[in-house]
This record gives C-alpha cells, sequence and structure tokens, in this order.
C-alpha cells in the first residue's frame, strides 16, 4: 500500500518534468507488479483431528513428516551404532585381530548425501550379512581424538576391512563406488 503511494506521488513529479504524453515517462517508472493471488499455497493447513480421548498430536499425522526415512538410527541387527570411543577401540580390534570383515561407516545427522547413502548401506548390509558395519556419528562426544587420527575430514566416509587390514576406503555418497567395493571384497559364491 505505501509502495503505490510512493510510486504514485513520483509519477505525478515526473509528468511534470517530462510531461504525460512522453515515451520517456513509461520507460522511466514501470507499472506496478499485479497483486499476488492467494492460492493453496498460502491456504491454512488443517491437521487431522485427535483421535478420540486424545490431546496429543504425533509426527506421522502432520504431512510433512509421512514419507519414508532416508536413514534409520538402528538400521539392521548387523548394523552396529558405536556410542563411545571404547566402543570404537574394541570394534577396531575385532576387525583387524580376528580378522572379521567389517565396514566403518562416518557419518553425521546432519549430512545430506549421508542421509541419501544410509538406505543403500543398509540393504547392503542385508546383501552381505557376514559383514558387520560399524555406524559412528562423528558428532558423538568423546570421539574426536579417533577421527583426528584416522584422518576423517568429510562424511560419508567408509572404511572397509578385510583379512584384519583396512582394504579400501570411500568417501562420498558414491554408490556405484560403495557397491562395486562391497562386491569386490566380500562376496561369497
Amino acid at each position: 500500500m505505501a509502495r503505490n503511494s510512493i510510486l504514485s506521488s513520483h509519477r505525478q513529479v515526473l509528468r511534470q518534468i517530462v510531461g504525460s504524453n512522453s515515451r520517456t515517462f513509461q520507460t522511466l517508472i514501470p507499472s506496478p507488479p499485479p497483486p499476488i493471488p492467494t492460492s493453496s499455497l498460502f491456504s491454512p493447513v488443517h491437521p487431522k483431528p485427535f483421535p478420540s480421548g486424545s490431546s496429543r498430536v504425533h509426527f506421522s499425522d502432520l504431512p510433512f513428516f509421512q514419507s519414508r526415512p532416508l536413514s534409520s538410527p538402528s538400521g539392521p541387527s548387523n548394523i552396529v551404532l558405536i556410542n563411545s570411543e571404547n566402543d570404537f577401540n574394541s570394534s577396531l580390534s575385532k576387525a583387524q585381530d580376528d580378522s572379521v570383515p567389517a565396514i566403518f561407516y562416518f557419518t553425521a545427522v546432519w549430512c545430506g548425501p549421508c542421509r541419501f547413502i544410509g538406505p543403500i548401506i543398509g540393504e547392503l548390509s542385508e546383501k552381505y550379512p557376514h559383514v558387520t558395519t560399524y555406524k559412528i556419528d562423528i558428532d558423538q562426544e568423546g570421539l574426536q581424538s579417533i577421527l583426528s587420527k584416522l584422518n576423517i575430514t568429510s562424511v560419508p566416509t567408509l572404511h572397509f576391512f578385510q583379512n584384519g587390514k583396512k582394504a579400501a576406503e570411500v568417501i562420498g555418497a558414491d554408490v556405484a563406488r560403495l557397491t562395486n567395493t562391497m562386491e569386490k571384497l566380500y562376496k561369497t559364491d
């Protein structure tokens, strides 16, 4: 509203200077843009009614939380969450000393590529049940010294262990490289 009144007063001044029939006037100040129509984009959202006897809203009742999550905190049974430095050290010694095939998956909750690749890692862990996947959230308290020792500077980062040694590393959400590495290292005939 205020913008239109300011434009109107500027037009009056310019008409006096340039003249009302001049083409210059039309190029100096364009017409105001048309009003933005209100559409369903600006319509109020009406949530589902509460179930009888309930006064709580569950996230799954909201329309924007009804899609499939990109990653799950628990995952399949052969994905083990690492919550401390001790957990990490015992898992690493199991992979190295006992020569257990393992993947160390460094991730973060805020990481978009990690959320993208999380379900794929879950599917691959089901396809290769003899390989244990250790999921490490880099923001977990107490893991900073391990991350610096391993030189983890970006996520997702995956370290693949075979025969007690680190056999490969994949940095980023490269699905083809991830599946090829898994097949090359862990496929059983």
